[in-house]
């Protein structure tokens, strides 16, 4: 099961690399080389990510705690250096932040088959969106806060995690209606989750929280939505009993 599961991702990332190709042969090379460098990473991440909770979901555990403790340091330096302003900004974003942070924990205590579920539904829908979003996406969500999003963008992200999501239900311990719903609060979790920390980066300026992962920014910036997603379906879990 594990195996196929795997073949699907590597499947999914060659679709998305011929996707890749399509956005990049029009741009400048050194746009290009950066989107591809992107890529890579990205395969990288959810190669770690997948095999963290493969193996032993106790990694994955350490690497919620990881992806916690440099997401609150980022917000702080965030913060410092721009001199404290906005500290309701701050203040309401760290609370939040904080209540996300416990969901994330609460789920990475999960039984490795709903972590896996939900996380490769996840992954699937963030990048997804953005290859769907370059192609075919046109008319603007929220331009003033994360001018990247669109309709289009999420509309085909959300499609392809929902078909996935069903593709992967043996994965899944409770029902399909559970399953609907779960997979129905992880969409806009994910993409409520990175707006938000779209906003609080408007809000002090910053195109980034850091540049500790290439091409990809900060902690927050590339797991922004896992922690939001991920606290939704510790909720699910908690509701469902599963």
């Amino acid at each position: 099961m594990i195996k196929l599961i795997y073949i699907i991702i590597l499947s999914y990332f060659l679709a998305g690399g011929v996707g890749f190709y399509f956005i990049n042969r029009q741009k400048a090379p050194q746009v290009a080389r950066k989107s591809y460098t992107k890529f890579g990473v990205y395969f990288i991440i959810i190669n770690i990510l997948f095999f963290s909770i493969v193996i032993n979901p106790v990694y994955f555990k350490y690497l919620s705690v990881i992806i916690i403790g440099g997401g609150m340091l980022e917000l702080f330096f965030l913060h410092q250096t721009t001199g404290y302003k906005n500290k309701g900004v701050f203040l309401s974003s760290l609370l939040v932040f904080m209540v996300l942070s416990y969901g994330l924990f609460s789920f990475s205590k999960l039984s490795k088959e709903l972590i896996l579920f939900s996380f490769l539904t996840l992954s699937i829908f963030d990048s997804f969106s953005q290859i769907t979003g370059q192609l075919w996406g046109r008319e603007k969500i929220f331009p003033n806060i994360s001018p990247n999003k669109t309709w289009g963008g999420l509309a085909g992200g959300s499609a392809v995690a929902l078909l996935s999501a069903i593709l992967l239900r043996n994965l899944f311990p409770g029902s399909l209606f559970e399953l609907l719903i779960t997979v129905a609060g992880i969409i806009p979790s994910a993409f409520a989750g990175d707006l938000g920390a779209s906003y609080y980066k408007r809000k002090y300026l910053a195109k980034d929280f850091s540049n500790l992962i290439p091409g990809h920014g900060g902690i927050l910036d590339r797991f922004d939505s896992l922690i939001a997603g991920g606290a939704w379906v510790s909720l699910c879990a908690w509701l469902f009993n599963i």
